[in-house]
């Protein structure tokens, strides 16, 4: 089943964080990830949630989005995106179908 690395960042310098987004991709491809959402408009409906950037990854399943946000070859990656910007990731598992 499916399984969908989903995060709200909100980017405190754009410089610094270039440097993320221009090694992420590559390692999320490697663990057959494929971005659904990076960043874009977005229009509230309901609530109060403003996302600075939405970002949503599909991976395979839950263990892989994991083995991707654990993978050494992440985490300096990981420590680039979290001193240039703040925010929360999650995984979710999507729906089976029915």
């Amino acid at each position: 089943m499916a399984a969908y690395l989903i995060a709200d960042i909100t980017v405190h310098d754009p410089d610094g964080y270039k440097a993320y987004a221009a090694d992420v991709s590559a390692l999320i491809a490697k663990h057959g990830g494929k971005y659904l959402v990076r960043g874009g408009g977005v229009d509230v409906l309901e609530g109060d949630w403003t996302p600075a950037r939405l970002i949503i990854v599909e991976f395979p399943d839950r263990g892989t989005a994991r083995r991707f946000y654990e993978d050494p070859a992440y985490q300096p990656l990981k420590r680039i995106r979290t001193s240039t910007s703040r925010g929360g990731l999650i995984v979710v598992d999507g729906h089976s179908g029915g």
